[in-house]
């Protein structure tokens, strides 16, 4: 959930770290830090609670001072974000420096050892007490050296962790494991980068070691990137990638923020994820991650997805389009609770996984569960060679490019995407789908990029009025029926995480069954209302808030008369079938999210508390 940053080369560390530093705020934004090795090898840290900015305001004087450095973007786990819990964090002989990204879980234990031994403590971190743990392994014996002490204090924790360190009578050598929480290290010409992904390094080289799961690395310019396993200290030969990032991906493009350009970027990412896949003309979707498993899929007792947050919701408009077009039972699971519960799993379920970063912890977790029980595991996620990725039996890429808005809105709707050309596959293969409704299923789908285009053009500066008039509003309703109720939740997630607005979501025919109490004239309601589906019910609940005076913001389609005729506020999209209107729909609910927050001078792409990959439990 924290962003690492790591250099060793030519360049001025410290303008390095800073900048990577910015491209990783994203994953926390509650402190920052920095520690570079001068040229009297000695360690200079400096740190501070608050976002890398202030960071930067107290840090100047190290511009210059140094050619290897590391840095830290930290989202509280243990300790408030205060300067004295803020990373890096030094070892009591402070002559070691360590950033860590995770949590350790028997921090504790290990704290109170390194006590009894006469060691002190500055914070309230557990990262604090797995420096202390290397320096504890160096003074048990002088023969062990830094990598050596570093691998053994690994094998003494156990949770989550990316980690970097540094020793000051180590000069020039970076060492960093992982386990559970992703390292990338960039491979430049005469100098290495460290960075929880490839952002802050793409400009300088297109190759990258994607460190694996148990593994860690020491790097230095005389002897290059040594990677070993943490358990026994065999030697790894590292797998070097070609990036497909581009420096153009991850800045703003002009856009105010990183979410309203991703918003517009849908029609775009949408395409990119059919592009291969939809093959119109020739009445075929290709995906070989199905395809190859089809005999899987089809003879499943049943098909559990599993996902957090945006993605969940993903899932349950996943589990209306797999059963409604392939018959196949489908459950949706919070990943945080599949796996504490005791789950019923067997070899005949099919486990999909959904997860934009592919490192959500919950997510992972209950994988691993899955994989135990004998399922066999389909992944749906973001990012090429992600943890999920490489965990799961197959899957398929969104391909939605980068997503630096903490709050998701085109890796949503690649992700629907990608469950409704699963769904259609299925559905074409197991014969519950015909081909005449199969050729007119695709052939719509392929225009949903043109469609979301047109909302675009034509909802923008009307949702960026319509906003203006709920910047005070405390509370929101969000309703859909049918496969516009998981739509009606994301509308209100989106509210929730970026405006801090209360906001639910509810299935329109719940509404009466307690909901309705809070309506007044003071209760904005926003209702996903297209002609196809359940749209005669949806006029009967709108008829049910305005004998109660709610302000009613309808999402209606072109030309709708009955639902328009009682709303306060029209937003209007195109027809479509009702398979798809959540991904019409989402659109403007993220336009009107987006510019409430706006008004409310709230920071869109870097929500209070949040962040954007969750890679702690």
């Amino acid at each position: 959930m924290c962003g690492i940053v790591g250099y060793t080369g030519f360049q001025d560390a410290y303008d390095i770290v800073i900048n990577g530093l910015k491209r990783l705020e994203y994953r926390g934004y509650d402190s920052a830090g920095i520690v570079l090795e001068n040229g009297n090898k000695k360690l200079e840290v400096e740190k501070t609670k608050g976002k890398v900015d202030d960071l930067v305001n107290i840090s100047g004087k190290l511009k210059g001072v140094a050619k290897i450095g590391m840095g830290h973007t930290r989202w509280a786990t243990h300790g408030v974000p205060s300067d004295r819990n803020s990373h890096p964090h030094l070892s009591n002989n402070g002559k070691i420096a360590i950033i860590h990204n995770g949590i350790i879980e028997n921090y504790d234990t290990i704290k109170t050892m390194l006590t009894e031994k006469g060691f002190t403590f500055k914070s309230e971190t557990d990262t604090e007490v797995l420096v202390n743990l290397v320096q504890y392994f160096m003074d048990l014996n002088s023969e062990t050296d830094f990598p050596t002490a570093v691998r053994y204090a690994l094998n003494e924790v156990y949770g989550a962790y990316a980690i970097t360190v540094m020793h000051e009578d180590f000069p020039g050598v970076l060492v960093v494991g992982r386990l559970g929480s992703p390292l990338a290290i960039g491979i430049g010409d005469k100098e290495y980068f460290i960075a929880s992904d490839a952002s802050p390094f793409v400009e300088f080289t297109k190759e990258a070691i994607y460190l694996e799961e148990g593994h860690m690395a020491t790097i230095s310019l005389e002897n290059g990137v040594d990677i070993r396993t943490i358990n026994d200290n065999s030697k790894i030969e590292p797998e070097i990638q070609k990036l497909k990032l581009s420096l153009e991906q991850i800045e703003k493009g002009g856009y105010e923020h990183f979410m309203l350009k991703e918003i517009f970027e849908q029609p775009k990412s949408i395409h990119d994820t059919m592009r291969g896949r939809l093959l119109v003309d020739e009445g075929v979707i290709k995906m070989a991650g199905i395809w190859d498993h089809v005999e899987k899929f089809k003879n499943a007792n049943r098909i559990i997805i599993i996902a957090c947050g945006t993605s969940w919701h993903a899932g349950l408009i996943g589990e209306y389009l797999i059963e409604e077009y392939a018959r196949i039972p489908v459950e949706v699971e919070y990943a945080s609770e599949f796996r504490y519960r005791n789950p019923i799993i067997t070899d005949k379920d099919v486990v999909i996984a959904i997860s934009q970063s592919g490192e959500t912890a919950d997510t992972m977790a209950a994988l691993k569960l899955a994989k135990e029980k004998g399922a066999f595991i389909y992944g749906i996620c973001n990012v090429v060679d992600s943890s999920i990725a490489r965990i799961t039996d197959a899957g398929s890429y969104t391909h939605a490019g980068p997503e630096i808005g903490v709050a998701s809105t085109k890796a949503f709707t690649a992700q629907l995407t990608i469950l409704t050309l699963i769904a259609f596959k299925l559905g074409k293969h197991n014969g519950t789908l015909d081909n005449t409704s199969f050729m007119s299923l695709i052939a719509e789908l392929d225009l949903i990029p043109k469609k979301i285009e047109e909302v675009l053009s034509t909802t923008h500066e009307l949702v960026k009025n319509i906003s203006k008039d709920f910047v005070k509003s405390t509370n929101f309703l969000y309703l859909g029926r049918g496969y516009n109720y998981p739509a009606a939740l994301e509308g209100a997630l989106k509210l929730k995480e970026i405006s801090y607005i209360h906001a639910e979501g509810y299935p329109a025919a719940e509404m009466k069954h307690g909901p309705i109490a809070l309506i007044d004239e003071n209760m904005p309601i926003v209702i996903i209302a297209p002609k196809k589906g359940h749209y005669d019910k949806i006029v009967s609940n709108v008829q049910e808030i305005k004998a109660r005076k709610g302000k009613l913001i309808a999402v209606v389609n072109k030309g709708d008369q009955q639902v328009s005729e009682m709303a306060d506020y029209v937003i209007e999209i195109p027809e479509t079938s009702e398979c798809f209107s959540p991904i019409l729909a989402s659109v403007p609910l993220q336009l009107l999210a987006y510019y409430i927050a706006v008004y409310r001078g709230a920071n869109v792409d870097q929500p209070r508390n949040l962040a954007k990959s969750v890679t702690v439990e």
